[in-house]
């Protein structure tokens, strides 16, 4: 695949094709070859299942106290691995009901906050014992996290909780949006937790309060932890 991507780029840019125009030799290039999209597409990501969630989150904590807490976090905040790694003591604001972590550092600019559960800010608190600076989750010298080293540690911790799917950061991502909306969180909702700037034309105009997102979110979440 590398070596017919590498090919193709060379031919397009001798060619001088716009974006446009690769569509359509790609379409024209199916046609001639007889190449047709199968009926049914598999999912390209498998979600993990509130049980398969919390044998991972369990089997975090089972390793060390910090890395369960830094696995459930990635996941109850539904962070990319790109932001979890920016969270600073300062982006925590655990008084409010429900608490809310700010997400900065985002995609295509799409900061904002997040709800979490109320027991999950209290081990927040425990663990930063009293620490007013510097990022929520630091590394034995005090240094930021490498998404690199999330990964890492996401990719063990699967290993050791006996789970056969490929576990990323960007795949608890999906599940606690596939677990909330399976708990009946409306689909606005879901997308402002996200911060997803898009959906589909009908949702564009839903107005959701956060308020009512945090309600949702520990509705949704805060039965078992």
């Amino acid at each position: 695949m590398r070596e017919v991507v590498r090919e193709t780029v060379k031919l397009w840019r001798k060619h001088h094709l716009t974006y446009d125009q690769t569509k359509h030799v790609v379409e024209d290039a199916r046609r001639a070859l007889r190449l047709a999209a199968p009926k049914e597409r598999r999912r390209t990501v498998d979600r993990l299942d509130r049980e398969e969630i919390e044998r991972l989150i369990e089997a975090a904590y089972r390793r060390t106290s910090s890395y369960g807490l830094m696995v459930k976090t990635l996941f109850y905040t539904g962070a990319r691995v790109s932001e979890f790694v920016n969270i600073r003591v300062t982006d925590l604001h655990l008084a409010l009901n429900p608490p809310q972590v700010y997400i900065a550092h985002a995609k295509g600019g799409s900061d904002g906050y997040v709800p979490i559960l109320p027991t999950l800010a209290q081990e927040l608190r425990t663990h930063l014992a009293g620490r007013r600076t510097g990022y929520l989750f630091e590394s034995n010298r005090h240094d930021q996290y490498t998404a690199r080293a999330i990964q890492l540690i996401v990719k063990d911790t699967t290993r050791r909780a006996g789970i056969e799917k490929t576990v990323t950061p960007h795949r608890l991502r999906a599940s606690v949006a596939t677990i909330l909306l399976d708990a009946g969180m409306p689909l606005d909702q879901v997308q402002k937790f996200l911060r997803h700037k898009r959906i589909a034309t009908t949702q564009i105009y839903a107005q959701t309060s956060a308020r009512g997102m945090g309600e949702s979110y520990v509705r949704a979440l805060g039965g078992r932890q």
